[in-house]
C-alpha cells in the first residue's frame, strides 16, 4: 500500500509539472552586439512595444527603411521602437560590415532608430533572439526573406508578425502597432 501512495505522489508530482507551462522570458532577456559597437541590451526596451525588422542594403525591400522611420519618428513618443537587424542571410543582399550598413542607412534613409551588428536569423545557427520568435510564433513565422516585421507588445511578448511585402505604413501593420501602445 505505501508503494501505492509513493508512486501515486510521483506521478501526481509529474503530471503537475508537465502540465505547468513553461516561462518562455521576453524580449529583455536577449542583448545583441551593436552596430554603434558593445551589446545592445534589449531590457532598456521594458514597458515599450517594439517592431524587429531584419534589414538589407542590396535588397528590392531595403526603400522600406523609409518607411520604418517614419513609423519611429511618429510613435517613439508613444512608448515604440523599431529595432533593425541587418543580416546576409537572403541572397547575401547585406554584405558589408557594420560601419558601411550604419552609414548606407545613415546616408540613404538617416536611420535613427536602434540597430544591430549583422546577425543571421534563419536555420540552426540562427540568433537566441529569432529562435525565441519562432518558437514562440511558430514554425511559419520564420523569416523567408529580408524585411520580415515581429511586433512585440510592452509585456515583451511576441503578439504577430508580418511579411516582407507588408510596407510599414500598411494600415494592417499600423493598426496593430497603434492597438499594442501603451501611451
Amino acid at each position: 500500500m505505501q508503494k501505492f501512495f509513493v508512486l501515486a505522489s510521483l506521478i501526481f508530482g509529474l503530471a503537475n509539472i508537465a502540465s505547468a507551462a513553461p516561462d518562455s522570458g521576453t524580449l529583455e532577456q536577449f542583448s545583441l552586439p551593436s552596430i554603434d559597437g558593445g551589446t545592445l541590451d534589449l531590457a532598456q526596451f521594458k514597458g515599450k512595444t517594439v517592431l524587429i525588422v531584419n534589414t538589407a542594403s542590396q535588397c528590392g525591400f531595403t526603400p522600406q527603411y523609409d518607411g520604418l522611420q517614419s513609423l519611429w519618428e511618429e510613435y517613439q513618443g508613444r512608448g515604440f521602437v523599431v529595432l533593425g537587424i541587418p543580416s546576409n542571410d537572403f541572397g547575401t543582399q547585406e554584405p558589408g560590415s557594420k560601419d558601411e550598413i550604419k552609414e548606407f542607412c545613415s546616408v540613404n534613409f538617416d536611420i535613427d532608430f536602434p540597430m544591430s551588428d549583422k546577425l543571421v536569423v534563419k536555420g540552426d545557427g540562427a540568433h537566441p533572439l529569432y529562435q525565441w520568435l519562432r518558437a514562440e510564433l511558430g514554425n511559419g513565422s520564420r523569416p523567408k526573406w529580408n524585411f520580415y516585421k515581429y511586433l512585440i507588445n510592452a509585456e515583451g511578448k511576441p503578439v504577430t508578425y508580418f511579411s516582407s511585402m507588408t510596407k510599414p505604413n500598411s494600415s494592417r501593420l499600423r493598426k496593430a502597432i497603434e492597438a499594442n501602445l501603451v501611451n
